[in-house]
């Protein structure tokens, strides 16, 4: 039922596009790498870092590695060594990691707007409310409702026969590149996905932005001179990334139904640079932002000199 190997056919038409991408690709790799090493080492080693907020950014920080090492040392191997078969399973446990911990991402963004809500709207509350036990029983859900939710979509392109072409037009396993090279009728794969990606990324972006619709409104109410500013600075670096995680998947929607203007290659590009740039990015935006890491990441970095002293 299977053929053995699929083959990335990765910018086929757009064979100027992979020097540049490569490079950039290859920097904005070692940065988030770079980042998330820095930051994981911060947040476990400064004891101060130690509360629930922080668990909630290193869960995001693992996520964000994971898809980055899934995705982008593979297609640089297509870019450098003209690495393109890939073998089935490995096809298909690509797939799985994509669709699995991308819904996880915007679970943990929607955990962390409640911790951002209960901060500012119940102060008071807070240590009582969002407590250790709290992230675990977060981590609980979020791993068995994107689990079970997302495991269909490869058992569904694992079932259908292959029987033809084995050029994926893509860099990547994403399932219905997959799922067009089957001889079978796949519109049962692309209604499931349809409907997993507005119920769980959907649902989780409009309650996200419904928690900062309260929030705004409870800093609104906040008279004391100086106290709107610091609650919005809480706020700001979460709120940054949202729009990092949601700006580009939005984009990469949009050329979707706008395939017949765009060249095929700009959705499979905006693909792979989703799974980069917020990996790149989001370490950087909260060690800048947020005061208690960069003086972990300063600790950190006196240790060490004086350590070679």
């Amino acid at each position: 039922n299977f053929i053995p190997l699929h083959s990335p056919n990765c910018f086929a038409r757009s064979p100027s596009w992979k020097l540049w991408l490569s490079l950039s690709l290859s920097l904005l790799f070692l940065l988030a790498i770079g980042a998330y090493t820095t930051f994981l080492n911060t947040i476990r080693l400064e004891a101060s870092l130690h509360e629930p907020m922080y668990h909630l950014l290193s869960l995001l920080s693992l996520l964000d590695m994971v898809l980055c090492l899934t995705v982008i040392p593979r297609v640089l191997a297509i870019f450098w060594f003209d690495l393109k078969p890939i073998s089935f399973s490995a096809c298909f446990l690509q797939m799985f990691i994509m669709n699995n911990f991308l819904p996880m991402e915007s679970c943990t963004f929607l955990v962390m707007a409640y911790d951002r809500y209960v901060a500012i709207c119940k102060p008071l509350h807070y240590p009582s409310i969002i407590t250790d036990q709290f992230v675990a029983r977060a981590l609980v859900f979020i791993l068995a409702r994107n689990t079970f939710l997302t495991a269909p979509i490869p058992i569904l392109s694992a079932r259908l026969h292959y029987c033809g072409r084995n050029i994926i037009e893509n860099c990547i396993c994403a399932n219905l590149s997959v799922s067009k090279l089957s001889c079978g009728n796949i519109m049962l794969n692309k209604i499931y996905q349809l409907i997993l990606a507005w119920t769980l990324l959907g649902s989780d972006l409009i309650l996200i932005f419904l928690s900062y619709i309260f929030i705004l409104r409870a800093v609104l109410r906040l008279n004391t001179k100086g106290a709107a500013a610091k609650a919005l600075s809480t706020c700001g670096s979460h709120f940054i990334l949202i729009l990092f995680f949601s700006t580009i998947l939005l984009v990469l929607v949009f050329t979707h139904l706008a395939k017949e203007k765009v060249s095929p290659d700009v959705p499979v590009l905006l693909n792979v640079l989703h799974h980069v740039i917020p990996a790149a990015l989001n370490p950087i935006v909260y060690g800048v932002r947020t005061q208690e890491i960069k003086q972990g990441i300063w600790k950190l970095l006196r240790k060490g000199n004086d350590s070679r002293k």
